[in-house]
């Protein structure tokens, strides 16, 4: 059998599987240069390729040597400082040149800290390592997009790659037992009454085992013209394709745009649905977005719009939950689509309000969704959104969750906690 090995290079004189399995090796690193990276940037920025810097100290390789063992003493000549029973300090400090000496020598070696660049799709690797959309199911057939081929049955004819070969070893067998049995009872016949005469022949029964013997080599001689295996024999695997369930999925963006939410806190709410945006169109084919801006009233707006629009004005949260109950009804049918809410507000809200968006929740909206997360962003104490969406959480305790931001170094973290992969029981 001949064995090809592609070691062809990738681009730039670079292995693509070298990298990879340096990348693994440093998968820490990476993670927390990543997400660093992704609390210290921009919001235009938060995407592109990360510097990644690994202490020198883990740039080691482990090894084994082999020492002496056990108690012994040791004696070295020339020493007029110490006596037996002595300890002798460590010695404070490398006078090494590498990075970190402090100060210029003229003696002593060291190693710089190691940098090294990941690009754009390796930054969003390691950014969404390990999270999903909670309680993603598969839905009916209607309108299914996706397909896949499943086994019926066995044809005669079809492309090599197809060929089933156990059935069509089993049919040439069959064949070869079907087309040869009679003359194989035949053989076996002749032969017995060949023993038999052998036994103790006599003149007159010598020309007939002579005639039993070349009958009995004229069967052979046809049994084997038998072919082992046909062109009739070949049988191969019969492919239909057949609508597969869809996972499609739709997430509700609300975000809170009333006078209360400061540029600060905008931004950091931006920040936190980039990073929503940008996990779902990396992780998910069949994914839908709907944003939804509201203060006093709501409105389904772009994407353009979500981030850029400076639309302001009171708090009625409601508003937002009415807009989004209502588009889930219209357009996006639980039986067929995963349904995801995002909310991000300061927790402010008019306060008669906030039993009406506990209703709205409890009776339109939860039971049709398959996850509602809501985030908080205040440094202050929880607001009275806060507390009416705590009785929500205690009756949806599997659907509903809820976290506080505070500062910009939250976000990336809170980001993870909501969306992190459960473990299967």
């Amino acid at each position: 059998m001949s064995i090809i090995i592609d070691r062809r290079l990738n681009g730039k004189n670079k292995s693509t599987v070298n990298r990879q399995r340096f990348l693994d090796r440093y998968r820490r690193h990476i993670k927390k240069a990543v997400s660093e990276a992704v609390n210290k940037r921009s919001i235009t920025d938060v995407e592109s390729g990360s510097e990644v810097t690994i202490p020198r100290k883990d740039l080691t390789e482990p090894f084994f040597r082999h020492g002496q063992g056990g108690h012994y003493e040791q004696v070295h000549p020339g020493n007029k400082d110490f006596v037996e029973g002595d300890r002798i300090k460590r010695p404070s400090g490398g006078k090494g040149s590498g990075k970190g000496a402090g100060k210029a020598s003229n003696q002593g070696e060291g190693m710089d800290e190691f940098s090294f660049q990941i690009n754009h799709e390796e930054f969003l690797e390691y950014m969404f390592d390990n999270l999903e959309l909670p309680n993603l199911v598969r839905k009916q057939l209607q309108d299914a997009t996706e397909f896949k081929y499943k086994q019926a049955g066995f044809n005669n004819d079809g492309s090599p790659d197809r060929l089933n070969v156990v059935r069509s070893l089993r049919s040439a067998y069959a064949r070869r037992i079907a087309l040869s049995g009679k003359d194989r009872k035949d053989v076996r016949a002749l032969k017995k009454e060949l023993r038999e005469m052998e036994v103790s022949p006599d003149e007159a029964e010598q020309e007939k085992i002579v005639a039993l013997r070349e009958q009995i080599k004229a069967l052979n001689t046809k049994l084997k013209k038998l072919p082992f295996i046909d062109d009739f024999d070949l049988k191969y695997n019969n492919l239909i394709k057949v609508p597969s369930p869809s996972n499609k999925a739709v997430m509700f963006c609300v975000m809170d745009v009333s006078g209360s939410m400061t540029q600060e806190i905008k931004d950091m709410a931006k920040r936190f649905f980039i990073l929503l945006y940008l996990f779902l169109q990396r992780s998910y084919k069949q994914i839908e977005v709907v944003f939804i801006r509201h203060h006093t009233a709501a409105k389904e707006v772009t994407e353009d719009d979500f981030f850029y629009s400076r639309e302001t004005g009171g708090t009625i949260v409601s508003s937002a939950l009415e807009m989004t109950r209502d588009v889930i009804d219209n357009r996006y049918s639980p039986a067929d689509w995963n349904i995801y809410v995002a909310q991000a507000s300061d927790g402010d809200n008019w306060e008669g309000d906030s039993s009406v968006c506990t209703k709205i929740l409890t009776q339109s909206i939860m039971p049709k969704v398959q996850y509602f997360s809501y985030v908080e962003i205040t440094d202050r104490a929880h607001q009275n959104l806060w507390r009416e969406y705590q009785t929500v959480a205690d009756q949806f305790a599997e659907s509903f969750a809820m976290q506080q931001i505070k500062t910009p170094d939250d976000i990336y973290p809170v980001f993870r906690r909501l969306f992190e992969k459960k473990e299967t029981q």
